[in-house]
């Protein structure tokens, strides 16, 4: 794999790079100032000091090749994702129990997404700042304490519904997926990106059909904490995983080293993370992917209200087009945007995720049953994939690689963003104007934005942030 341009992780004659070390010039305790994460990084090298060492390894770590990095991270993006499935299965069931209604349920989805929406961007320069190996596994130790709550909440002796809320907090840590994303961006080649960013989508599916299907056997089987404890456990390994096999960084020594005479700037620097922004080669793209995805978005929001009310659908059917949509996101994000990033220019992918998206839309507007749904899902799933996929390489490639952490979680917060606002716009839609209001309004929205990238193509010249 080459390595040329892409910021990937090398090794120099005489300064042999392991996972296990540092990179030249790298002083993490410096500049990781997140109490949480601080903590983290004093309880693994607590753990480097007292020889800590997986079975089989050998000096202070196993050094991985570069594709044993990839691989492995991703099995712990779908490990995450499996997790936060299984949570999303039963949340509503263990939020009935504990006697909350629609609309209490309604404050503890927003409280998720508004944590998630602000974390994103912090987290994206804690792994830029602090390393894969931090990143991850602070996003794994989050993931369990979310879990451990959450299982705290289903004890009758417990305060249940504080407990509950309480377990919304880690989520602003919980950012696996776009740590993910930054290490193969990280040690894959510009060209060779598109195709590795769209093989998370295999992990993405895993997530959505194993997760679901875990979550809803277990809990009937064996009750609604077991897919809790089932999760904490797992999002464990995967914290041992992070520390004892991902290099401390993925990025180059240059890279990571501090300008001369200067500093690390704050986690928490907001000035740093707008400038990337409003830089001319991220902003117009950004806006392409927050615009052109959210009134698919809305609709993805409604869906478990529009598929009792409008397609009558029962419980178990609803899982079964749940299923369908994950494999389909699975064969279209891991196997076709691959092949189609090696015969046209992202730009062009781009505007024919925004058509397809209007013709869909167009056909939502048009929908009467489940069946024209069906039909219309992997245009939509395609759509989806190849917008998320397409922009994220894009925004990747206009940063510099000391910033791509930074970029990707300002990408992963469009998600939440669209959750926050979602379940009130999307409600106050669906009550006044029924389902066909979501694909006019994607219709409408998604030629807007193909008209404006036809007269203004996003590929015009700029620098990279320095």
């Amino acid at each position: 794999m080459s390595g040329e341009g892409s910021g990937a992780l090398t090794e120099e004659p005489g300064h042999p790079f392991h996972p296990g070390e540092s990179a030249p010039g790298q002083n993490q305790q410096d500049f990781c100032p997140l109490p949480v994460a601080r903590l983290a990084l004093l309880w693994f090298r607590s753990l480097q000091d007292s020889g800590y060492r997986l079975p089989g390894m050998s000096g202070s770590m196993a050094a991985l090749p570069r594709q044993g990095i990839i691989i492995l991270t991703y099995v712990l993006a779908a490990l995450e994702l499996t997790c936060l499935f299984m949570q999303f299965s039963i949340l509503p069931y263990l939020s009935r129990t504990l006697g909350l209604d629609s609309v209490s349920f309604g404050y503890l989805q927003t409280t998720f997404g508004v944590l998630q929406l602000l974390g994103g961007p912090v987290f994206g320069r804690f792994a830029d700042q602090c390393g894969a190996r931090a990143a991850l596994s602070l996003s794994f130790l989050a993931a369990s304490a979310l879990y451990l709550l959450l299982v705290a909440s289903c004890s009758p002796a417990l305060p249940g519904v504080f407990l509950l809320f309480a377990s919304r907090i880690p989520s602003a840590f919980m950012h696996t997926l776009p740590a993910a994303q930054m290490v193969i961006t990280d040690l894959t080649a510009p060209t060779e990106r598109p195709a590795a960013l769209g093989r998370l989508g295999l992990c993405f599916g895993i997530g959505i059909i194993f997760g679901s299907l875990l979550g809803g056997t277990l809990n009937t089987a064996y009750g609604i904490q077991c897919p809790a404890i089932l999760a904490f456990v797992v999002t464990l390994l995967g914290a041992v995983l992070s520390f004892t096999c991902v290099p401390a960084t993925t990025k180059e020594a240059s890279v990571q080293s501090a300008p001369q005479g200067g500093t690390k700037a704050s986690v928490f620097d907001l000035k740093a993370i707008t400038r990337l922004l409003l830089l001319p080669r991220v902003l117009p793209v950004f806006l392409v992917k927050v615009i052109s995805g959210f009134p698919s978005g809305l609709f993805l929001v409604m869906f478990s209200i529009i598929s009792m009310d409008f397609f009558q659908l029962e419980a178990a059917q609803s899982g079964y087009l749940m299923s369908f949509f994950g494999i389909l996101q699975m064969m279209i994000q891991g196997l076709v945007i691959g092949k189609l990033s090696t015969h046209f220019p992202e730009e062009a992918l781009l505007r024919s995720s925004v058509l397809v998206f209007a013709v869909v839309g167009l056909g939502m507007a048009l929908m009467s049953s489940v069946l024209h749904f069906c039909f219309l899902m992997p245009g939509l799933v395609f759509s989806l994939c190849t917008l998320n996929v397409v922009t994220d390489s894009m925004l990747t490639k206009a940063v510099s690689a000391s910033d791509t952490g930074t970029m990707l979680g300002l990408s992963a917060s469009v998600q939440p963003l669209t959750r926050t606002l979602g379940p009130t716009l999307g409600g106050l839609l669906y009550r006044s104007y029924g389902v066909p209001i979501f694909g006019h309004v994607q219709l409408m929205v998604n030629l807007l934005v193909l008209l404006v990238l036809w007269k203004k193509p996003l590929s015009q010249k700029g620098d990279k942030a320095r």
